[in-house]
């Protein structure tokens, strides 16, 4: 029987130069949100200590007690704009917003549960892992984290085509769109990366989110992919404003690992579209 998946990351690994904006995160949090927060979670880098001045973004997920409105998602767009803006340590700042039944929901105990039970790190409130199950990594845990790759091909296709879909009128129009080619490489090269490796998780036994180590895992098994994984994880870290690396994503591996993922593992149960 494979071992339980431990829970990464933690307060006391905050390197010291991103110890502020992890201050002024919760002390706003706190302040905008107030009563309707349950509880807040850092999860990347930043709470592993692996995490790059300047090159790291400083990821976060809130637990509301209702479920998230108009003008919560607002609220955090803003406090995700301030962070970025006063902050130069972080390369941007990302807020995830659930209400807590669904994180605690049977539909998301093998998704969204397991990423607050071993990927998050409590920063406020009371800790959902105390409601959740301990993990192992199963062929259930792996379709339903990562069994819908398929469904993301079609949307990499339409924002790769929105960001080079006409030539730049501007420099600061093809600056815009370069920016987005980048963050749509660093994000798809991110989603590939996981998914190969949970693709070979039950094989292997364990669980890494270091991008680096996961290819090379994978690599293990699928020898002949092995080379075009580690440098989809080096483009994780580094990611260029190239249409052909889209390209690749999205007629090359991800068809391929997308099938292969259903042959193995079968599809992530669907989810209600968000209203």
């Amino acid at each position: 029987m494979h071992a339980y998946i431990e829970r990464e990351g933690s307060l006391a690994l905050v390197q010291p130069e991103f110890r502020a904006v992890v201050a002024a995160l919760r002390d706003q949090v706190a302040h905008r949100f107030g009563e309707r927060l349950h509880s807040a979670y850092l999860y990347g880098s930043v709470p592993r200590g692996t995490a790059r001045a300047g090159r790291s973004d400083l990821d976060v997920l809130l637990a509301l007690h209702k479920h998230p409105t108009g003008a919560d998602r607002a609220e955090a767009r803003n406090l995700q704009a301030e962070l970025d803006a006063g902050f130069d340590v972080i390369d941007g700042a990302g807020i995830l917003l659930f209400g807590r039944d669904v994180l605690l929901s049977e539909l998301e105990r093998y998704d969204l549960g397991w990423f607050v039970a071993c990927l998050c790190t409590p920063l406020l409130g009371d800790d959902l892992a105390e409601h959740l199950p301990r993990y192992r990594p199963t062929s259930l845990l792996a379709r339903e984290t990562n069994g819908d790759l398929g469904d993301a091909l079609p949307r990499w296709r339409r924002q790769a085509a929105e960001a080079t879909g006409a030539a730049a009128a501007t420099e600061a129009t093809k600056a815009a769109d370069d920016a987005a080619l980048r963050s749509l490489v660093r994000g798809a090269s991110r989603k590939l990366v996981r998914t190969a490796f949970t693709l070979v998780m039950p094989q292997y036994g364990g669980w890494t989110s270091d991008l680096a180590e996961q290819a090379e895992i994978f690599g293990r098994y699928y020898p002949e992919r092995a080379e075009q994984l580690r440098k989809i994880a080096v483009l994780a870290g580094n990611p260029v404003a190239d249409r052909n690396v889209l390209d690749m994503y999205t007629e090359n591996l991800g068809p391929w690992l997308a099938a292969e993922y259903l042959t193995v593992h079968g599809a992530k149960a669907p989810r209600p579209q968000e209203s």
